[in-house]
C-alpha cells in the first residue's frame, strides 16, 4: 500500500501532524512531550531540510551546464531562456490580477475592525529596485555566490561555464564527461536523501502541529480560507487545466506526476528546498528535456512567485479593509507594480511573502500592526503558496517544454 514514496510522504505528513495535535491539546502537561519530544522533531525535521539544501547549489549548478551543453547549437539557449523568463512573468502576473479581481469583488476584511490589535515592529525596508536585482546577478566573488546560495549568480555562473564549454565543441569532450558523470552523481545522492523524506516531513509537521494554536486563525477565518481556496485552485485547476490545454499530458495526469512534490514542498514550505524533487518530477515523470528543466527550475524557484502574488494581493486588501483604511481605484495601478516586484524579489528573501507584505504595509502607510496578523498565520499559509509556487515552475516548464518539441526534431533531422 505504502510503496510509492508519495504515499509514504503523505503516511509521514498525517501521523506528524496529528501526533503533533494531540500533543499540544492532549499531552501538554506532561514536559516530555511538549518540550523533549518537539525539540527533538525541530532537530530532526530541520536536519533534512539542511540535507537538502546541502545538495541544491551543486545540483543546480551541475544541471544547468549539462543543460547547455546538452544543447544542439548556442542559438536554441536563447530562445529557451527568452521563452522561459516570459512564461514566468505571464504567470506571475495572471496571478496577481486574477487575485486582485477576487479581492474586488469579495473585499476580504470589510466589516471586520482590528484597530484595536496589539502592536508589533516591522524592520523599514525599501522596494527591491529592479536594476539592483538585474546588476546583483553578476557575482564579484563566485566563491560566496556558492556559499551564501544566491541562486541568481549561480545560475548565471553555470550559463556562462555551459556556453563557453558548449562553444569549444569536441576540444573540451572530457569536461562534458566529467560534467555528465557529476550529474548522475547528484540524481543518486538526491535519491538517497529522498528515502529519508517521510521522516523529515513527519518530524517538521510534528512541530507545526504541536505549535501552530487553532484559535490564531480562528478569528479570521475569511482571510485565511479566501487565500487558501485561491492557491488550492491554483495547484489542483488552473495549473493542470493549463498544462493539458497547451500539452498532450492530462489535468488528471499531470495531478497525479505532481503529489510527491506538493507533499514535500508543503512540509518544507521552501521552493530551493524542493528543487531537487521538481528536478525529478520534471524529467522522470514527465519526461521533460533535461536541458528546460535544468535551466528553468532553479530560475523559477527564484522568479516564478504565482503564490506568493495572490497570498501578498489578497492579504493587502483584508489589511486595508479590516484597518478601516480601504485601497482606492486611484491606488490600482502602483499597488499591481509594487506587488510584481514584490513578487519576483521575494524568492531571495528568508520568509519571503511574509517580508514582503511588510515592505507593502509601510510603504502605502498602513498600520503597523497589522503585520501582527500577517506573521500569525504564514506559516500555515506559507506551506501551501510554495506548493502552488512549484506546481507553477512545473506546469510552465512543462508547456516551454512542448513548444520546444518542433525545434528539438527539427535539429535531429539536421
Amino acid at each position: 500500500m505504502f510503496k510509492s514514496l508519495s504515499a509514504r510522504i503523505f503516511l509521514g505528513l498525517a501521523i506528524g501532524l496529528l501526533s503533533g495535535t494531540l500533543v499540544q491539546y492532549v499531552l501538554h502537561d506532561i514536559a516530555f512531550f511538549s518540550g523533549t519530544l518537539v525539540e527533538i522533531a525541530s532537530g530532526l525535521g530541520t536536519m533534512f531540510v539542511n540535507m537538502i539544501m546541502m545538495l541544491v547549489v551543486p545540483l543546480v549548478f551541475v544541471s544547468i551546464v549539462c543543460g547547455v551543453c546538452e544543447l544542439k547549437d548556442l542559438s536554441s539557449f536563447g530562445r529557451l531562456g527568452g521563452k522561459t523568463f516570459g512564461f514566468y512573468i505571464i504567470n506571475t502576473l495572471v496571478a496577481i490580477f486574477a487575485a486582485l479581481t477576487v479581492a474586488l469583488l469579495l473585499q476580504p476584511g470589510k466589516g471586520v475592525d482590528m484597530t484595536g490589535g496589539g502592536e508589533l515592529a516591522i524592520t523599514a525596508t525599501e522596494l527591491p529596485s529592479l536594476m539592483a536585482l538585474v546588476v546583483d546577478i553578476v557575482p564579484r566573488n563566485p566563491v560566496a555566490a556558492f556559499t551564501s546560495g544566491n541562486m541568481l549568480q549561480v545560475i548565471f555562473m553555470a550559463l556562462l561555464l555551459g556556453g563557453v564549454i558548449k562553444s569549444l565543441g569536441e576540444h573540451v569532450a572530457g569536461a562534458v564527461s566529467a560534467f555528465q558523470t557529476a550529474n548522475k552523481i547528484m540524481m543518486k545522492l538526491i535519491s538517497v536523501v529522498m528515502h529519508l523524506a517521510p521522516i523529515g516531513v513527519g518530524a517538521l509537521m510534528f512541530k507545526l502541529g504541536a505549535t501552530l494554536e487553532a484559535g490564531v486563525f480562528l478569528s479570521v477565518m475569511e482571510y485565511l480560507v479566501l487565500i487558501l481556496g485561491l492557491l488550492l485552485l491554483w495547484i489542483f485547476v488552473v495549473y493542470p487545466y493549463a498544462v493539458q490545454l497547451f500539452t498532450p499530458v492530462k489535468a488528471s495526469v499531470f495531478r497525479e506526476k505532481t503529489q510527491e512534490q506538493i507533499l514535500f514542498s508543503l512540509s518544507t514550505a521552501s521552493s530551493n528546498a524542493t528543487i531537487p524533487v521538481t528536478m525529478r518530477t520534471l524529467t522522470e515523470k514527465l519526461k521533460v528535456n533535461r536541458a528546460v528543466a535544468g535551466f528553468g527550475v532553479p530560475l523559477g524557484a527564484t522568479m516564478n512567485m504565482g503564490g506568493v502574488s495572490i497570498y501578498i494581493t489578497v492579504a493587502i486588501f483584508f489589511i486595508a479593509n479590516a484597518f478601516g483604511m480601504p485601497i482606492t481605484m486611484e491606488q490600482l495601478p502602483a499597488l499591481v507594480f509594487s506587488i510584481f516586484l514584490l513578487s519576483v524579489g521575494a524568492g531571495g528573501v528568508p520568509g519571503g511573502g511574509m517580508v514582503m507584505i511588510g515592505v507593502l504595509i509601510h510603504q502605502m502607510g498602513l498600520p503597523v500592526e497589522a503585520f501582527a496578523l500577517v506573521a500569525a498565520l504564514d506559516r500555515l499559509i506559507d506551506m501551501v503558496l510554495t506548493s502552488c509556487n512549484v506546481v507553477g515552475d512545473t506546469a510552465v516548464l512543462t508547456i516551454v517544454d512542448q513548444t520546444e518539441r518542433p525545434h528539438q526534431v527539427a535539429s535531429d533531422n539536421d
